[in-house]
């Protein structure tokens, strides 16, 4: 028995040094630090191996490996961007907005995403009329289709919309798919034989490539993206799959935002699905050239004079681009920081913007849904929602089926509609894309749609926390503390 504590303390022992050399063998933050080591400390072996998947993280990996020829037309692509901002005529409101200038600069610098100042927007929030507007774009397209979601479920719309997309390629279309395997259950070679045996072109996104091997299992494709002819862009919250519709007795009606652009903005989405499927293709020949048909700047007429910047980012670059606008925004507010999302896990340097905020008579308004999709998550999400409340944060729990919006609106000047969540996941480890946009009427429609929300929401309260079951609260308490690597 002695010498079974014996071996058992020393195996305990090696556990502890060999989990503290993992954690710091490079540069994390500190509540990263704190999880990964309880993750190694508690599951002794079953930690490791989890951390193997996805903790070593995908920094340094060539993820799109750009040559000097996309550079270049990488490039040429932005010049056409500002060359046709010239035909603005200077009639916008980001020459009123100092903090919009100092958010495209942030930007331009570290994304390289071009302002572009002639753009139409059309803003969806129910999913069937998203579907609806967005399949009869598809219909009218003359040459070339990319899609790109991080779901793409094979269910009834799914199989609707890759019947649809098999239509165009039969009709001389040029049709690209790009999906995350991770995020599309059941969508496999299987679902899409039919469609490739026609001549559309299908690749899982990069990162379910070599799972193993690079350590890629934590890392996921969470934009989506359609372009339509090299002019007509849709992004948003959206995937592809029947719950998306309101069809799902779990979440009932789904609430989301997404939006139709139309202007040289399209460029941008356009140049990100390149990149995507470049990079996730097993081969050289497969990849796709920046065509001059795949860059169309639109007529005169279909176009407005709105200003914004498409901006992408990922777990392949140090920084963390997307965060950071969100916090400089915050930051600029002088009235009020309304924001929506699903999951509501904030690191230490956002909690502090929008106590900032808040601590300098901000209105400051996060929506989240009442109900879970991942309940891990949820317990977290409910944890920040208390914690940021009694500090002065008004949190709205929206009760009318399940709030998946991305969403964020500056004093009813500047906002954003994207991909990206408020957590920790989209931060870091999840490949995004958001729009940054720079018009005070876009700005004031979000938030007519915000108020409308807020008459389906329930303010969260002190009683209401009160309520909450000491069982409730221990498992809120547990998620927070994985937050970081959730």
């Amino acid at each position: 028995m002695r010498i079974f504590i014996i071996i058992l303390l020393g195996l305990l022992l090696l556990n502890t040094t060999a989990a503290l050399i993992t954690v710091f063998r490079k540069p994390r933050s500190i509540s990263s630090v704190l999880a990964w080591i309880m993750t190694l400390l508690f599951l002794p072996g079953i930690g490791f191996i989890i951390y193997l998947f996805c903790g070593r993280g995908i920094n340094g990996q060539k993820v799109f490996n750009l040559t000097d020829h996309d550079k270049e037309n990488i490039s040429n692509i932005k010049k056409m961007v500002d060359e046709d901002n010239l035909k603005s005529n200077g009639k916008l409101d980001i020459n009123l907005l100092t903090d919009a200038r100092v958010l495209n600069k942030y930007f331009r610098n570290m994304d390289s995403s071009p302002l572009s100042k002639r753009n139409s927007l059309k803003i969806y929030t129910d999913g069937k009329d998203k579907f609806e507007a967005l399949f009869e774009d598809i219909r009218q397209a003359k040459e070339t289709v990319h899609v790109e979601y991080y779901s793409f479920f094979n269910d009834r719309i799914g199989n609707e919309f890759l019947d649809l997309l098999g239509e165009k390629v039969k009709e001389g279309v040029s049709v690209h798919l790009i999906y995350d395997p991770w995020g599309s259950p059941g969508a496999n070679k299987k679902f899409f034989a039919s469609f490739v045996a026609l001549g559309g072109k299908v690749a899982p996104f990069i990162t379910s490539k070599n799972m193993i091997s690079k350590t890629r299992l934590n890392y996921h494709l969470h934009r989506k993206i359609v372009v339509i002819d090299g002019k007509i862009g849709w992004t948003g919250g959206f995937n592809v799959g029947d719950q998306y519709l309101g069809e799902s007795k779990k979440f009932g009606y789904w609430r989301d935002t997404h939006i139709r652009l139309v202007g040289t903005s399209v460029f941008s989405l356009q140049e990100i699905f390149i990149m995507d499927w470049n990079a996730s293709v097993q081969h050289d020949s497969q990849k796709m050239d920046y065509l001059e048909n795949y860059f169309q700047i639109s007529e005169d007429s279909e176009l407005g004079n709105l200003a914004l910047q498409v901006v992408s980012d990922g777990p392949d670059s140090e920084e963390e681009i997307l965060k950071s606008g969100f916090i400089k925004m915050i930051l600029s507010a002088e009235k009020s920081v309304w924001i929506q999302t699903p999951y509501l896990i904030p690191d230490d340097s956002m909690i502090n913007a929008l106590l900032i905020a808040v601590r300098s008579g901000i209105d400051v308004r996060i929506m989240i849904p009442c109900m879970p999709d991942h309940p891990f998550i949820y317990r977290a999400t409910q944890y920040y929602a208390n914690y940021l409340h009694k500090r002065g944060v008004k949190i709205y729990m929206y009760q009318n089926g399940f709030l998946h919006a991305k969403t964020m609106i500056i004093d009813n000047e500047i906002c954003m509609v994207g991909t990206t969540n408020q957590d920790i996941r989209s931060y870091a480890l999840n490949f995004e894309v958001s729009t940054f946009i720079y018009d005070t009427k876009i700005a004031w429609k979000l938030t007519q749609i915000f108020e409308s929300d807020m008459d389906k929401s329930l303010l969260l309260t002190d009683e209401i926390i009160q309520k909450q079951s000491h069982w409730l609260r221990f498992k809120q308490n547990f998620s927070r503390l994985l937050s970081p690597i959730l």
